[in-house]
């Protein structure tokens, strides 16, 4: 018990004070969610994914066995909550919504900071290898889902490699495969940039779970959290081993499996008119269930 308090307290409880705090500065200087989440995903998040990827130095076998683990894990999520919302009797629309919020976790404007609060900046290499592949994986799915959840047709998949973080990544591999070394007047900013996410991105989720106001459960939130949460978490460790993951590459992939429902989520939902009320109450109390469910895991890595 005392290192379950030890590990809510040290590691999510500084991540959880700064969401805290955007909800409460939010309203009260009039931050505008969307202009703070563009800042965080257009300027700040290639900016990062950029200085990691540029210098860090892992084995191409390792790095394709955490890409293969992750992915197989966020698609297991997707089919679980497809299997679930099909045994409840759900309609094509809320199949597409468990599909939606079980697939896409919060792993960027959450996930980082507590892999970093848990394990050190040296984590942040592999956390972020599984951000990037859960960004293009989740992506995929959550506008396939939205389309046929509305009865469109899926047109916008390639708009996914138009996401700022992945258009980041073929120059920073380039340089790092190429180990070109930038000036500093170049590397500089970029580092003073890559160094404001963590903070940038927590604010921002306060910012908008503020927008979103208290959430109102129903049996439908319950179940798909419990499958964001619980079922990437199990899978997450049924999976790590057969992959051949350790050290960090193991917490970290674990961690990033675990995550709640991401924010992204709502803004897919409200682009596709897939009841976007329901969708935003849903991620937010996502995101509050995670503090018992991610202390639990926290512990158990």
């Amino acid at each position: 018990m005392g290192q379950l308090f030890a590990v809510f307290l040290n590691v999510l409880i500084p991540v959880f004070l700064l969401v805290l705090f955007g909800y409460i500065v939010g309203p009260r200087l009039h931050l505008e969610a969307r202009t703070l989440s563009r800042f965080a995903y257009f300027v700040v998040t290639p900016a990062f994914v950029f200085n990691v990827l540029s210098t860090a130095r892992i084995e191409l076998a390792l790095a394709s066995r955490m890409i293969g683990f992750i992915s197989v894990v966020y698609i297991g999520s997707a089919l679980i909550a497809f299997a679930v919302a099909r045994l409840l009797r759900r309609s094509r629309q809320m199949t597409a919504i468990y599909v939606m919020l079980a697939t896409f976790g919060n792993v960027g404007n959450f996930g980082l900071p507590i892999v970093q609060f848990a394990f050190g900046d040296e984590a942040l290499l592999a956390a972020t290898i599984y951000f990037l592949t859960i960004v293009v994986v989740a992506f995929v799915i959550c506008i396939a889902a939205a389309n046929v959840g509305r009865g469109g047709t899926v047109h916008a998949i390639g708009e996914v490699f138009k996401t700022p973080a992945l258009i980041a990544l073929p120059p920073a591999l380039l340089f790092n495969w190429f180990q070109v070394e930038l000036p500093a007047f170049i590397t500089r900013p970029v580092e003073l940039l890559s160094g404001a996410l963590i903070p940038t991105m927590l604010i921002v989720l306060g910012v908008q779970l503020a927008n979103a106001g208290i959430p109102r459960p129903n049996l439908d939130i319950v179940v798909i959290s419990a499958v964001r949460l619980l079922g990437g978490a199990l899978l997450g460790f049924a999976l790590a081993a057969p992959f051949g993951l350790e050290g960090m590459a193991w917490r970290a992939g674990i961690l990033q499996a675990s995550m709640p429902s991401a924010v992204l989520v709502s803004i897919i939902a409200m682009e596709n008119d897939l009841m976007p009320a329901f969708v935003t109450t849903a991620v937010l109390f996502s995101n509050l269930a995670s503090i018992v469910t991610l202390t639990v895991v926290l512990t158990m890595l």
